[in-house]
């Protein structure tokens, strides 16, 4: 009879490693497919996009030189000319360049999709009435996650570009960036901010499952709020401003994530902690 279970339990976990392999291979059609179709859209892509952080007339740049000017700090976003150019150093570099950053678009294009099959896999653990906001999940992590990486573009991405290429050590120097290492600072920013705007989407499963509560949370706030500065401080130019810029919408989302541990936390013991097997 034991010999039997421990079958039964291996042949359970072997299915789960089944699911799992077919997880990834979904995923991994996903994000080939939107790569596909952003690379018809390649040349949208690298000069309006990518390389739009390099123009001196970038939206983020005007704002922040309308700022600047009107409370009489730094003007360094008010230049007619961004001081580098960007080059390419080996025979395949344009070519790679481009097929990862397809790759990367296609990832950030096929993010809803690849929640919907985690969604689906992670489904058989959850209770019954949990399973209701499938859509609600999908729709509030996809949005977290574009307005993240919107965020980094658009803030994070043009702070780091003005910083850096305007810091000199001597006036010898010259600033001929290479192409793998400006495009690896937008996209790795703009994703590792689409990742940290889902803080609210985990704070939520590891509330269900018992391991964060919002007294927890409440009492290490002020921890928390360090930890939110220094990571502002690694991943913006060493300026307050800057800082102060990115640390706000970090705060917003782990308040946010506050409330909704204590919304967990007031639903019912049988709908949080009991399964319905009847499904």
């Amino acid at each position: 009879m034991a010999k039997q279970k421990n079958t039964q339990k291996a042949m359970s976990f072997l299915d789960h490693l089944e699911e799992l392999r077919w997880l990834l291979i979904r995923i991994s059609v996903f994000v080939l497919g939107g790569g596909i179709v952003a690379f018809f859209f390649r040349d949208f892509i690298f000069n309006q996009v990518i390389f739009g952080p390099k123009n001196s007339d970038f939206v983020t740049y005007q704002f922040f030189c309308k700022i600047a000017q009107y409370f009489n700090f730094d003007d360094s976003f008010c230049q007619q000319e961004l001081p580098f150019e960007i080059q390419n150093r080996t025979m395949d570099g344009q070519f790679s360049v481009m097929m990862w950053t397809c790759i990367t678009a296609g990832f950030i294009i096929a993010v809803p999709f690849i929640l919907w099959e985690i969604w689906k896999f992670i489904s058989p653990a959850l209770y019954t009435k949990e399973k209701k906001y499938a859509k609600l999940f999908i729709v509030v992590s996809s949005f977290l996650f574009f307005l993240g990486v919107l965020f980094g573009y658009y803030v994070i991405t043009p702070l780091s570009i003005n910083f850096l290429v305007n810091l000199q050590v001597s006036d010898v120097v010259k600033n001929d960036i290479d192409i793998n290492s400006y495009i690896g600072l937008v996209k790795t920013t703009s994703l590792a901010c689409g990742l940290i705007f889902e803080l609210p989407i985990i704070m939520y499963f590891l509330s269900v499952l018992g391991l964060v509560t919002p007294q927890f949370l409440r009492e290490y706030r002020k921890y928390a709020i360090v930890l939110i500065l220094i990571l502002a401080a690694i991943i913006t130019p060493p300026d307050v401003i800057s800082q102060i810029i990115v640390s706000i919408p970090l705060l917003i989302l782990y308040e946010i994530s506050i409330y909704i541990s204590k919304f967990v936390q007031k639903k019912p013991k049988t709908e949080v902690l009991a399964p319905n097997h009847k499904d």
